[in-house]
Protein backbone atom coordinates (compact mmCIF):
# COMPACT_ATOMS: atom_id res chain seq x y z
CA UNK A 1 0.00 0.00 0.00
CA UNK A 2 1.44 3.36 -1.08
CA UNK A 3 1.53 5.22 2.22
CA UNK A 4 4.50 7.62 2.41
CA UNK A 5 7.12 6.92 5.05
CA UNK A 6 6.90 9.65 7.68
CA UNK A 7 7.67 9.94 11.38
CA UNK A 8 4.14 11.33 11.69
CA UNK A 9 2.60 8.12 10.36
CA UNK A 10 2.61 4.87 12.28
CA UNK A 11 0.82 1.62 11.63
CA UNK A 12 -1.48 0.39 14.38
CA UNK A 13 -2.78 -3.03 15.32
CA UNK A 14 -6.48 -2.38 15.84
CA UNK A 15 -6.78 -5.16 18.39
CA UNK A 16 -4.39 -3.39 20.78
CA UNK A 17 -6.42 -0.22 21.28
CA UNK A 18 -9.50 0.27 23.44
CA UNK A 19 -12.14 -0.34 22.32
CA UNK A 20 -10.69 -2.53 19.56
CA UNK A 21 -10.91 -1.17 16.02
CA UNK A 22 -13.25 -3.36 13.93
CA UNK A 23 -11.33 -5.78 11.76
CA UNK A 24 -12.29 -5.57 8.08
CA UNK A 25 -10.20 -7.57 5.58
CA UNK A 26 -7.99 -5.48 3.31
CA UNK A 27 -7.82 -2.36 5.48
CA UNK A 28 -4.63 -1.14 7.11
CA UNK A 29 -4.80 1.21 10.06
CA UNK A 30 -2.60 4.17 10.90
CA UNK A 31 -2.29 7.00 13.38
CA UNK A 32 -1.29 10.23 11.65
CA UNK A 33 0.15 12.98 13.83
CA UNK A 34 -0.86 16.48 12.69
CA UNK A 35 0.07 18.46 15.78
CA UNK A 36 -2.71 18.50 18.33
CA UNK A 37 -4.43 15.56 16.64
CA UNK A 38 -3.60 11.89 16.16
CA UNK A 39 -5.97 10.95 13.37
CA UNK A 40 -6.92 7.32 13.02
CA UNK A 41 -7.05 6.49 9.31
CA UNK A 42 -8.10 3.24 7.65
CA UNK A 43 -6.71 2.76 4.13
CA UNK A 44 -7.38 0.18 1.45
CA UNK A 45 -6.21 -0.16 -2.15
CA UNK A 46 -3.76 1.70 -4.35
CA UNK A 47 -4.21 4.27 -7.08
CA UNK A 48 -6.01 7.58 -7.38
CA UNK A 49 -6.99 8.74 -3.87
CA UNK A 50 -10.59 8.79 -2.69
CA UNK A 51 -11.17 10.32 0.75
CA UNK A 52 -14.28 9.21 2.62
CA UNK A 53 -15.73 11.48 5.33
CA UNK A 54 -18.11 9.71 7.68
CA UNK A 55 -21.34 10.96 9.20
CA UNK A 56 -22.53 11.21 12.80
CA UNK A 57 -22.43 9.25 15.06
CA UNK A 58 -20.37 7.07 12.75
CA UNK A 59 -16.69 6.59 11.96
CA UNK A 60 -14.43 5.06 9.32
CA UNK A 61 -16.27 1.71 9.54
CA UNK A 62 -19.20 3.31 7.72
CA UNK A 63 -17.27 2.65 4.48
CA UNK A 64 -16.53 -1.03 5.21
CA UNK A 65 -18.65 -2.29 2.27
CA UNK A 66 -18.06 0.60 -0.14
CA UNK A 67 -14.31 1.20 0.14
CA UNK A 68 -13.27 -2.36 -0.90
CA UNK A 69 -15.35 -2.00 -4.09
CA UNK A 70 -13.60 1.27 -4.92
CA UNK A 71 -10.22 -0.26 -4.09
CA UNK A 72 -10.88 -3.15 -6.49
CA UNK A 73 -11.65 -0.55 -9.17
CA UNK A 74 -8.19 0.99 -8.74
CA UNK A 75 -8.54 3.65 -6.05
CA UNK A 76 -6.69 4.15 -2.82
CA UNK A 77 -9.48 4.74 -0.34
CA UNK A 78 -8.62 6.82 2.72
CA UNK A 79 -11.14 6.70 5.57
CA UNK A 80 -10.23 9.01 8.48
CA UNK A 81 -11.97 9.27 11.81
CA UNK A 82 -12.73 12.98 12.06
CA UNK A 83 -12.10 14.92 15.26
CA UNK A 84 -14.57 13.86 17.94
CA UNK A 85 -15.25 10.47 16.37
CA UNK A 86 -13.91 6.95 16.18
CA UNK A 87 -10.37 6.35 17.38
CA UNK A 88 -8.88 9.77 16.62
CA UNK A 89 -7.17 11.36 19.64
CA UNK A 90 -7.39 15.11 20.22
CA UNK A 91 -5.05 17.01 22.53
CA UNK A 92 -7.81 19.49 23.31
CA UNK A 93 -11.59 19.66 22.99
CA UNK A 94 -11.81 23.05 21.30
CA UNK A 95 -13.98 23.13 18.19
CA UNK A 96 -15.21 25.76 15.79
CA UNK A 97 -17.03 25.66 12.48
CA UNK A 98 -13.91 24.96 10.40
CA UNK A 99 -11.86 22.88 12.85
CA UNK A 100 -12.46 19.65 10.96
CA UNK A 101 -11.58 21.34 7.68
CA UNK A 102 -8.21 22.43 9.09
CA UNK A 103 -7.71 18.89 10.42
CA UNK A 104 -8.44 17.45 6.99
CA UNK A 105 -6.05 19.83 5.24
CA UNK A 106 -3.29 18.86 7.68
CA UNK A 107 -4.02 15.16 7.16
CA UNK A 108 -3.88 15.50 3.37
CA UNK A 109 -0.56 17.30 3.69
CA UNK A 110 1.04 14.55 5.78
CA UNK A 111 -0.34 11.84 3.47
CA UNK A 112 0.90 13.84 0.47
CA UNK A 113 -2.53 13.88 -1.19
CA UNK A 114 -2.70 16.91 -3.45
CA UNK A 115 -6.07 16.18 -5.03
CA UNK A 116 -8.70 13.56 -4.31
CA UNK A 117 -12.19 12.36 -4.94
CA UNK A 118 -14.12 13.24 -1.78
CA UNK A 119 -17.12 11.18 -0.69
CA UNK A 120 -19.06 12.33 2.36
CA UNK A 121 -22.18 11.54 4.33
CA UNK A 122 -24.28 13.44 6.84
CA UNK A 123 -22.07 15.64 9.06
CA UNK A 124 -19.04 14.74 6.95
CA UNK A 125 -20.68 16.65 4.09
CA UNK A 126 -20.17 19.91 5.98
CA UNK A 127 -16.40 19.44 5.99
CA UNK A 128 -16.39 18.25 2.38
CA UNK A 129 -18.48 21.24 1.36
CA UNK A 130 -16.08 23.66 3.07
CA UNK A 131 -13.20 21.99 1.25
CA UNK A 132 -15.00 22.22 -2.10
CA UNK A 133 -15.79 25.91 -1.74
CA UNK A 134 -12.55 27.10 -0.14
CA UNK A 135 -10.04 24.74 -1.80
CA UNK A 136 -11.64 23.50 -5.04
CA UNK A 137 -8.22 22.67 -6.51
CA UNK A 138 -7.92 19.87 -3.91
CA UNK A 139 -11.18 18.19 -4.99
CA UNK A 140 -11.15 16.09 -8.15
CA UNK A 141 -14.83 15.20 -7.69
CA UNK A 142 -17.25 15.30 -4.77
CA UNK A 143 -20.06 12.91 -3.87
CA UNK A 144 -22.24 14.04 -0.99
CA UNK A 145 -24.75 11.67 0.53
CA UNK A 146 -28.03 12.47 2.31
CA UNK A 147 -27.41 16.23 2.61
CA UNK A 148 -28.65 18.93 0.23
CA UNK A 149 -26.06 21.23 -1.38
CA UNK A 150 -24.97 24.45 0.25
CA UNK A 151 -26.74 26.56 -2.36
CA UNK A 152 -30.15 25.07 -1.53
CA UNK A 153 -32.83 27.51 -0.44
CA UNK A 154 -34.72 26.93 2.79
CA UNK A 155 -38.27 25.57 2.71
CA UNK A 156 -40.57 24.96 5.71
CA UNK A 157 -40.93 21.32 4.64
CA UNK A 158 -37.26 20.85 5.56
CA UNK A 159 -37.96 21.43 9.27
CA UNK A 160 -38.50 17.72 10.12
CA UNK A 161 -35.02 16.99 8.75
CA UNK A 162 -33.61 18.77 11.81
CA UNK A 163 -35.86 17.27 14.50
CA UNK A 164 -33.11 14.95 15.72
CA UNK A 165 -30.75 17.79 16.64
CA UNK A 166 -32.12 18.73 20.11
CA UNK A 167 -31.08 15.40 21.60
CA UNK A 168 -27.54 16.01 20.38
CA UNK A 169 -27.50 19.65 21.49
CA UNK A 170 -28.52 18.57 25.01
CA UNK A 171 -26.76 15.20 25.01
CA UNK A 172 -26.18 13.84 28.51
CA UNK A 173 -22.91 11.98 29.15
CA UNK A 174 -23.50 8.27 28.83
CA UNK A 175 -26.87 8.61 27.11
CA UNK A 176 -27.31 6.08 24.31
CA UNK A 177 -27.47 7.26 20.70
CA UNK A 178 -28.80 3.91 19.47
CA UNK A 179 -32.13 5.46 18.48
CA UNK A 180 -30.33 7.50 15.86
CA UNK A 181 -30.08 4.37 13.69
CA UNK A 182 -33.77 3.50 13.74
CA UNK A 183 -37.17 4.66 12.52
CA UNK A 184 -37.40 6.69 9.34
CA UNK A 185 -33.62 6.96 9.07
CA UNK A 186 -33.22 3.43 7.72
CA UNK A 187 -35.10 1.15 5.35
CA UNK A 188 -33.34 -2.04 6.38
CA UNK A 189 -33.10 -2.20 10.19
CA UNK A 190 -29.54 -2.42 11.44
CA UNK A 191 -28.54 -5.37 13.56
CA UNK A 192 -27.70 -4.81 17.20
CA UNK A 193 -24.11 -5.75 16.39
CA UNK A 194 -23.91 -3.06 13.70
CA UNK A 195 -25.29 -0.38 16.02
CA UNK A 196 -22.93 -1.43 18.81
CA UNK A 197 -19.96 -1.25 16.43
CA UNK A 198 -20.91 2.27 15.37
CA UNK A 199 -21.31 3.37 18.98
CA UNK A 200 -18.28 1.53 20.43
CA UNK A 201 -16.08 4.67 20.44
CA UNK A 202 -18.66 6.38 22.67
CA UNK A 203 -17.02 4.39 25.48
CA UNK A 204 -14.19 6.90 25.19
CA UNK A 205 -14.95 9.92 27.37
CA UNK A 206 -13.66 12.43 24.81
CA UNK A 207 -15.92 11.04 22.07
CA UNK A 208 -19.01 11.09 24.29
CA UNK A 209 -18.13 14.63 25.38
CA UNK A 210 -17.79 15.76 21.76
CA UNK A 211 -21.47 15.23 20.91
CA UNK A 212 -22.60 18.63 22.21
CA UNK A 213 -19.80 20.77 20.75
CA UNK A 214 -19.94 19.01 17.37
CA UNK A 215 -23.63 19.86 17.17
CA UNK A 216 -23.45 23.35 18.62
CA UNK A 217 -20.24 24.61 17.02
CA UNK A 218 -20.22 22.89 13.64
CA UNK A 219 -23.65 21.61 12.63
CA UNK A 220 -25.73 24.55 13.84
CA UNK A 221 -23.48 27.37 12.54
CA UNK A 222 -23.12 25.68 9.16
CA UNK A 223 -26.86 25.02 8.92
CA UNK A 224 -27.54 28.68 9.65
CA UNK A 225 -25.11 29.73 6.91
CA UNK A 226 -27.02 27.58 4.44
CA UNK A 227 -30.38 28.97 5.59
CA UNK A 228 -29.06 32.54 5.30
CA UNK A 229 -27.94 31.86 1.72
CA UNK A 230 -24.21 32.32 2.30
CA UNK A 231 -23.29 29.63 -0.24
CA UNK A 232 -25.72 30.98 -2.81
CA UNK A 233 -23.36 33.96 -3.08
CA UNK A 234 -20.40 31.71 -3.85
CA UNK A 235 -19.55 29.46 -6.76
CA UNK A 236 -19.23 25.69 -6.38
CA UNK A 237 -16.44 24.73 -8.77
CA UNK A 238 -15.85 21.11 -7.76
CA UNK A 239 -17.92 18.62 -9.81
CA UNK A 240 -20.48 17.45 -7.26
CA UNK A 241 -22.96 14.58 -7.21
CA UNK A 242 -25.70 14.86 -4.57
CA UNK A 243 -27.22 11.50 -3.65
CA UNK A 244 -30.35 10.76 -1.63
CA UNK A 245 -32.24 7.65 -0.67
CA UNK A 246 -35.76 7.85 -2.06
CA UNK A 247 -37.18 7.10 1.38
CA UNK A 248 -35.14 9.79 3.14
CA UNK A 249 -38.10 11.86 4.33
CA UNK A 250 -38.74 14.76 4.19
CA UNK A 251 -36.14 15.40 1.50
CA UNK A 252 -38.03 13.85 -1.38
CA UNK A 253 -36.92 14.26 -4.97
CA UNK A 254 -39.70 16.78 -5.48
CA UNK A 255 -38.57 18.91 -2.55
CA UNK A 256 -34.92 18.74 -3.58
CA UNK A 257 -35.85 19.94 -7.05
CA UNK A 258 -37.80 22.80 -5.48
CA UNK A 259 -35.02 24.02 -3.16
CA UNK A 260 -32.28 23.52 -5.77
CA UNK A 261 -33.81 25.27 -8.76
CA UNK A 262 -31.41 26.43 -11.47
CA UNK A 263 -28.29 24.80 -10.00
CA UNK A 264 -26.21 26.10 -12.91
CA UNK A 265 -26.49 29.56 -11.33
CA UNK A 266 -24.49 28.36 -8.32
CA UNK A 267 -22.35 25.45 -9.51
CA UNK A 268 -20.14 24.58 -12.47
CA UNK A 269 -21.24 20.95 -12.57
CA UNK A 270 -23.73 19.41 -10.18
CA UNK A 271 -26.03 16.44 -10.63
CA UNK A 272 -28.57 14.68 -8.42
CA UNK A 273 -29.15 10.96 -8.02
CA UNK A 274 -31.63 8.91 -6.00
CA UNK A 275 -31.21 5.40 -4.66
CA UNK A 276 -34.17 3.08 -4.36
CA UNK A 277 -34.85 1.25 -1.11
CA UNK A 278 -32.67 3.58 0.97
CA UNK A 279 -33.16 6.30 3.56
CA UNK A 280 -30.76 8.60 5.45
CA UNK A 281 -28.22 5.90 6.35
CA UNK A 282 -27.78 5.18 2.68
CA UNK A 283 -24.36 3.56 3.02
CA UNK A 284 -25.88 0.80 5.15
CA UNK A 285 -29.15 0.53 3.24
CA UNK A 286 -27.57 0.36 -0.24
CA UNK A 287 -23.74 0.17 -0.21
CA UNK A 288 -23.45 -1.42 -3.65
CA UNK A 289 -25.58 1.28 -5.26
CA UNK A 290 -23.54 4.02 -3.55
CA UNK A 291 -20.28 2.45 -4.72
CA UNK A 292 -21.54 2.23 -8.31
CA UNK A 293 -22.63 5.87 -8.28
CA UNK A 294 -19.25 6.93 -6.89
CA UNK A 295 -17.26 5.04 -9.51
CA UNK A 296 -19.44 6.33 -12.33
CA UNK A 297 -19.07 9.93 -11.09
CA UNK A 298 -15.31 9.62 -10.59
CA UNK A 299 -14.97 8.51 -14.22
CA UNK A 300 -17.45 10.93 -15.77
CA UNK A 301 -16.66 14.08 -13.83
CA UNK A 302 -13.04 13.57 -12.77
Amino acid sequence: MAVPERDAIRAVDGSTVSPPIPDVPGFEHFFVDTGDLQSHVAIIGEGEPAVMLHGFPEHWWQWRDIAPILATAGYQVVCPDLRGAGWTIAANSQLDRETRLHDLMSLLAVLEIERAHVVSHDMGVLTAMQLSYLHPQRVRTAVQLSVFPGFASFHPKLAPAFQHLPRFIWHRPGASLAGTFAGRYVVHPMSQETIETYLAPMQRTEIDAAVRPLTRRIIMPEALRIVRGVYRKQRLEAPTLVVYGRQDAPTTEELIQQICRNPERYADHVEFAYVEDAAHFITDDAPDAVAELCMDWFQRAG
